[in-house]
């Protein structure tokens, strides 16, 4: 039995990891700039175009459906022909795998940065991603794939989350936002920790109240919590690089000479010969 729900959990995987070309997504940065700009540590948001992906956004009503970590100069370098793999994922059908900066060249992305993350907590958190890789998730959970066949369904938006949460917790079990949440976890850095304020019971500082953080579980973390955390910073390739608004080249020849062309091809309207009694 168990072996009948794996073989179908894949080929449930490789449907909803199959591309739907609903828009055109445009990249907003090159390759080169996320390359320039990316640091050791940052998650790199991605705005997926397969049909898992429209229901993650659908469901956290968000532009961003995946996350990646990068890592740098972390992992031996290949063969001459390959591209350095720099990123971490998580993929539904491969797995934990690393993967190079090319295989989102030409899709909308997001640099989010842990703000004070110190170089052996960066570095720990880098190791963690990297122990992973070779992780898969158990296909045999095939009802936790079932649910994203209807993408749109009507769910209420207090259970929407929940949906989101594959496999029974164990760490062979990953998806891309539990990844990373378990990487910066094991730091103790909070991406979006739940806040809870305590109130003083002195009477003489009934004001007062101390911000008491609780850790959100790691299966419930989406990709848009590191847009919206408080705790990391979003980083734009194109500013950071040095932004100058008076050196965009605009295409206002061009515009000139297609309105004199337009011009010139007028058929000049002439009054008709006057009769003469």
């Amino acid at each position: 039995m168990n072996q009948l729900a794996q073989i179908f959990g894949r080929k449930l995987a490789k449907f909803l990891s199959k591309e739907v070309r609903q828009n055109i997504q445009v990249a907003t940065v090159t390759q080169e700039k996320l390359a320039t700009t990316l640091q050791p540590g940052d998650v790199l948001l991605v705005e997926g175009n397969t049909r898992i992906s429209i229901a993650i956004k659908y469901l956290t009503q968000s532009t961003w459906s995946h996350a990646a970590i990068y890592i740098g100069n972390a992992l031996p370098i290949g063969a001459p022909w390959e591209l350095p793999k720099v990123l971490i994922e998580a993929d539904l059908q491969e797995g934990v795998r690393a993967v190079s900066l090319a295989h989102y060249a030409q899709m909308h992305t997001r640099i989010c940065r842990p703000v004070g993350l110190n170089e052996d907590d960066r570095n720990r958190v880098i190791n963690y991603a990297i122990a992973r890789i070779g992780h898969h998730y158990d296909l045999k959970n095939v009802f936790d794939l079932m649910r994203y066949l209807l993408p749109t369904a009507p769910v209420p938006t207090r259970f929407r989350r929940r949906l989101l949460s594959l496999g029974s917790g164990d760490p062979t079990r990953a998806i891309c936002s539990t990844l990373i949440a378990q990487a910066f976890e094991s730091v103790h850095y909070p991406i979006l920790p739940i806040m809870q304020r305590t109130w003083s019971d002195d009477p003489k500082h009934v004001d007062c109240y101390a911000e008491i953080y609780r850790i959100r579980h790691h299966s419930l973390y989406t990709p848009r919590d590191f847009d919206i955390s408080p705790f990391f910073d979003i980083i734009k390739p194109t500013i950071e690089n040095g932004f100058d608004y008076r050196s965009i080249a605009w295409d206002h020849d061009k515009q000139e000479s297609l309105q004199i062309d337009c011009k010139s091809t007028e058929i000049p309207v002439t009054a008709p010969d006057e009769k003469h009694d």
